[in-house]
C-alpha cells in the first residue's frame, strides 16, 4: 500500500495520545505536533526502533511485545520501509495503545540497512536496539541488556539466546541447545565460525555503533557492521533466552547458500579493517565454508554443502568425519531428524504468549 493512501485525518485524531505520528515523512521535517524528548531524561535509556517491511500478520505481536518491556523506552521509532501489504494501517492502529513517546515514518522502500541507519539517526539514547517486525522481545529484554552494558563498559553489544518461532509462535528451535556463543572477543567466532548474534538479541552501545552504522550496499545487515564492532570492543554475552526471531516463507535468512555467500563477502569487505594478512583471509574464508557447508547438510542440501566443501578446511579430524557421514546419510532420515528435533522444541518450551 503506497505510504500516500493514509489519510491525514486518521493521524490527526491521535495527535493528542501519548504516542506521537509522523506519516508519509521522506526528510527529516516534523509534523508541527511532533515533540522531542526532553534533554537530558533519556542519556542513560533505550531508543528502540522497528523496521517494517510487508509483515502486516506479525507487526502487531512485535510492537506488543515492546509495550510490555519492564524497563520502558525513551522512545519508540517504527520506520516501514514501503510495504506493499497492510502494515501502515496496522501500525497505526497499534501504536495507540503505546504508553511513551513513539513515531511512524511511512514512506518508499529504500531497503533495510537505509532503513536501519535512518533510524540511528533519527533517535537519541545511550543505547540503541531494534526489533524485526515479525519478531518478538520477552518481557525483561531491555532491562536484562541495560544491566549488562552497564556492567561492561568494554562491550560494544550485549547479546543472548533466542527461541526460533513459527508463524503461530510455536517455539520450533532454541540457540542455547546447538550455538556455542563468545563472551568478550568475538572475532573467532564470526572469522571461523557460521555463528553470530540474532538481531532480536542484541542491544547496542551507541557511541560505537554510530562509528560505522550499517552498511548500504551489504547483502547482509548484521554480520558485517558485528565484524567491524568486534575491532571496538567485547560482545557480553548474556545466556538468557529472551527474544524470538520468527522463521516463516519470506525470510531471507533462511537461504542459507545466500547468507554464507553475503558472509564471505563482508569477512572480504572488512579485511583491511581487521588487519587480515592475504593468509589470514583465506584461512577465515575457507573455515567459513565448511561451517556453512555443515548448517546445509544439517538442512539436507547436500549438492550446495559440496560446492562450499570444495573450498574448505575443516577445523579437525572429528569434524571431517561428521561431514563424511552427513553426506552418505538418506535426506529423507535428515528431514525426518529435524521434524523430530522441532517437535521436541516445541514440546519442551511450548508456545509464547500473544501480545
Amino acid at each position: 500500500m503506497p505510504h500516500s493512501s493514509l489519510p491525514l485525518a486518521a493521524v490527526q485524531a491521535v495527535a493528542a495520545q501519548p504516542c506521537l505520528y509522523n506519516i508519509g515523512v521522506t526528510t527529516a521535517t516534523r509534523h508541527p505536533y511532533s515533540q522531542e524528548v526532553a534533554p537530558g531524561i533519556d542519556d542513560r535509556r533505550v531508543a528502540v526502533m522497528v523496521p517494517s517491511f510487508n509483515h502486516a500478520s506479525f507487526v502487531e505481536r512485535a510492537l506488543r511485545s515492546i509495550f510490555r518491556q519492564t524497563l520502558t523506552p525513551a522512545s519508540l521509532l517504527v520506520i516501514d520501509d514501503g510495504s506493499q501489504d497492510d502494515s501502515p494501517r496496522v501500525i497505526e492502529r497499534t501504536l495507540r495503545n503505546c504508553a511513551f513517546p513513539c513515531e511512524l515514518i511511512a514512506r518508499p522502500n529504500r531497503g533495510l540497512c537505509a532503513t536501519l541507519n535512518e533510524g540511528l539517526t533519527k533517535t537519541r539514547g545511550t543505547y540503541f536496539a531494534y526489533l524485526g517486525s515479525d519478531d518478538l522481545w520477552l518481557p525483561d529484554f531491555l532491562a536484562a541488556r541495560v544491566s549488562t552494558l552497564e556492567s561492561r563498559p568494554r562491550a560494544a553489544l550485549a547479546y543472548g539466546h533466542a527461541f526460533l518461532i513459527n508463524e503461530d509462535d510455536r517455539i520450533v528451535d532454541c540457540t542455547a541447545d546447538w550455538a556455542d556463543y563468545t563472551d568478550g572477543d568475538a572475532r573467532a567466532m564470526l572469522m571461523l565460525e557460521n555463528v553470530a548474534p540474532m538481531s532480536p538479541t542484541v542491544l547496542h552501545r551507541r557511541s560505537l555503533l554510530e562509528r560505522h552504522g550499517w552498511n548500504e550496499s551489504s547483502r547482509l545487515e548484521d554480520y558485517e557492521l558485528y565484524l567491524r564492532l568486534s575491532v571496538e570492543g567485547e560482545f557480553a554475552f548474556d545466556p538468557r533466552v529472551l527474544s524470538a526471531w520468527r522463521q516463516h516463507h519470506s525470510n531471507s535468512s533462511r537461504d542459507f547458500v545466500w547468507m554464507i555467500e553475503a558472509r564471505l563477502e563482508a569477512q572480504r569487505n572488512v579485511a583491511n579493517q581487521l588487519a587480515l594478512s592475504a593468509e589470514d583471509l583465506e584461512h577465515s574464508q575457507r573455515a567459513l565454508n565448511f561451517a556453512g557447508a555443515e548448517d546445509l547438510l544439517r538442512l539436507g542440501d547436500k549438492k550446495a554443502a559440496r560446492r562450499f566443501l570444495k573450498h574448505s578446511t575443516a577445523p579437525s579430524y572429528a569434524a571431517r568425519a561428521r561431514v563424511a557421514l552427513r553426506l552418505l546419510m538418506p535426506v529423507s532420515l535428515i528431514e525426518w531428524r529435524r521434524r523430530r528435533k522441532q517437535a521436541r522444541s516445541t514440546q519442551r518450551y511450548g508456545s509464547l504468549p500473544l501480545y
